[in-house]
């Protein structure tokens, strides 16, 4: 048996984690982000707290309380609410001071040292979660078609540059043309504004964190809502990471998308 502190971001990711970490043995202290994480954690862990973004003092200071020195993240933070929620207190502002960007890669990076130089080491996102993440290969009764494949492999280039800059997972494409990235506004609002640029004509979507060599936070994550969306916007085909993006409700999701008509591939992440 292990014990975990799990710092709890929204959706639906925090409450897998700990259902599987119940189903595993393992003890769950939760730390709720006040401004994201769901109130159904507590029904989940064996302890949960609450805080504030910004709060990294406080919590330290309750891992150190629960004598936790294993931690995972699971669950978004809306990149719109770091910049515009955020209250640092003294250890984050100087943790900031230091920095020499400000994205969420190099954010999340500086927690992890702080935690690290206070013995408390930050584990990939997935630990508790690997059978959901996706597999290699086609997953749909229906393969890519030609133009499909095409637009995929395109995507998958344009996606993975971008991963590697923090700027974002999802490329929406059509005829090889990209027509929408994603910044902070997430992958429903990348493909409603692909749809109305595009005049009817079909899109692929794309979603990659490939290049990032860890998957502590921000793991690309596909769900039903996901094909709801697709199927709304006229999207056709969706490509993956492989061993690298969790698919929530995977039978759910498949059934849905084998229903309308679209496509999935897991593709082998780029190599470095």
């Amino acid at each position: 048996m292990m014990r975990y502190g799990l710092i709890a971001g929204n959706g639906r990711f925090p409450l897998l984690t700990l259902e599987s970490a119940h189903k595993l043995g393992h003890e769950v202290i939760a730390i709720g982000i006040q401004e994201e994480a769901s109130r159904e954690i507590e029904k989940l862990a064996m302890r949960c707290y609450w805080i504030s973004l910004g709060e990294l003092s406080r919590l330290i200071e309750i891992l150190k309380r629960e004598g936790i020195h294993q931690v995972v993240m699971a669950g978004q933070i809306k990149h719109a609410n770091i910049f515009s929620s955020i209250r640092p207190d003294w250890r984050l502002l100087k943790m900031l001071a230091g920095l020499p960007r400000k994205n969420t890669d190099a954010l999340i990076g500086g927690v992890a040292k702080v935690l690290k130089d206070e013995g408390i080491h930050l584990h990939d996102s997935t630990a508790l979660l690997k059978p959901l993440l996706a597999p290699l290969g086609v997953m749909t009764r229906r393969k890519p078609a030609r133009d499909e494949h095409d637009d995929l492999e395109y995507g998958l280039e344009i996606a993975r540059a971008l991963a590697g800059w923090d700027v974002g997972q999802s490329v929406a494409v059509s005829g090889r043309a990209c027509v929408a990235v994603e910044a902070m506004e997430g992958t429903d609002a990348v493909l409603r504004r692909a749809a109305s640029l595009v005049n009817g004509r079909p899109l692929v979507l794309v979603k990659s964190g490939a290049r990032r060599k860890h998957l502590l936070f921000d793991v690309p994550v596909v769900g039903v809502e996901t094909v709801k969306v697709m199927r709304e916007t006229g999207a056709t085909a969706l490509a993956v990471d492989a061993g690298r993006t969790l698919m929530l409700d995977r039978e759910e999701l498949l059934q849905r998308a084998n229903e309308a008509h679209v496509a999935i591939v897991g593709y082998a992440p780029a190599k470095e």
